[in-house]
């Protein structure tokens, strides 16, 4: 069943930004085999379960989300059980390296800074960071950003973002870090910030869901592509996962593109797709 949060986005259609695409279902298409090194074992990923639409609780407490789907889906294929953990995001690559986690799978963004401390899955997604204001607010570019109380979540792309642009980020009056995006929507909403930095589907994604009053303007960054997060040390279990994504683009269930457009129907292949009757 499509859970309701899934609706919203085939509903609404609204979102304009960047995600993984899963391709179509193909009609006779069969299910690829699992990956077959490492079959059986529990695969434990470390996310942000306070990050809509990616992964979050819904009303009922239930772990839900594009990422869960994918993730779910993947360690069916290679013969494994999973399990989520809830982990601080600013501690995501010390998580890795202690091994309390086998993986990231939370809407990582692929950064040549993050590559030196973990290894990363083939790209299933693209994102792109922009500015979030209210729809009242005299803001429209970058420039307005002097003077203003800014936001982002600590650990994230959107701070990455901010850190490499030194006059920019030395323009605002402050600089205010999150643990999670919500609880920066939450003070957006009130007035406690000015803007927010933050992943375009996931800003527009709350938006719609809560009729939040926001507004995006276009911050000028580049796309960028997103990915699982791997141990250094843990190559084989990046070869399985490549190997899988794989067999899921193949299979119909799992793709790339460039357009957020597209996350409904992902979203609705993964739960719907012949793939899963014929495993």
């Amino acid at each position: 069943m499509i859970m309701k949060w899934k609706k919203m986005i085939l509903a609404g259609a609204v979102l304009l930004g960047a995600a993984g695409m899963l391709a179509g279902c193909g009609g006779d298409k069969k299910a690829a085999p699992a990956a077959d090194a490492g079959a059986g074992q529990k695969i434990v990923i470390g996310l942000d379960d306070n990050f809509p639409p990616f992964g979050f609780k819904d009303k009922d407490g239930n772990l839900v989300g594009f990422d869960i789907d994918m993730a779910k889906e993947a360690a069916k294929r290679m013969g494994s059980d999973i399990e989520f953990k809830q982990i601080d995001w600013s501690s995501k690559e010390t998580e890795l390296r202690s091994h309390k986690i086998d993986a990231i799978w939370s809407g990582l963004t692929i950064l040549p800074e993050r590559e030196k401390n973990m290894l990363f899955s083939r790209p299933y997604e693209n994102s792109v960071q922009i500015i979030l204001v209210k729809e009242d607010s005299p803001i429209q570019s970058k420039a307005d950003l002097a003077g203003k109380i800014v936001a982002t979540q600590e650990g994230s792309t959107g701070l990455d973002a901010i850190n490499s642009e030194p006059d920019v980020k030395a323009s605002f009056k402050e600089l205010k870090l999150y643990p999670d995006n919500v609880s920066g929507f939450m003070d957006l909403k009130i007035g406690r910030i000015d803007a927010m930095i933050v992943s375009q589907v996931v800003a527009l994604y709350y938006n719609k869901e809560n009729n939040a009053g926001f507004r995006v303007v276009d911050a000028g960054y580049n796309r960028q592509p997103v990915g699982v997060g791997i141990a250094k040390d843990n190559e084989a279990f990046k070869e399985r996962l490549d190997k899988t994504l794989e067999e899921m683009k193949a299979a119909g269930v799992a793709g790339m593109c460039d357009s957020l457009e597209q996350l409904p129907e992902l979203l609705r292949k993964l739960h719907t797709c012949d793939v899963h009757k014929n495993r």
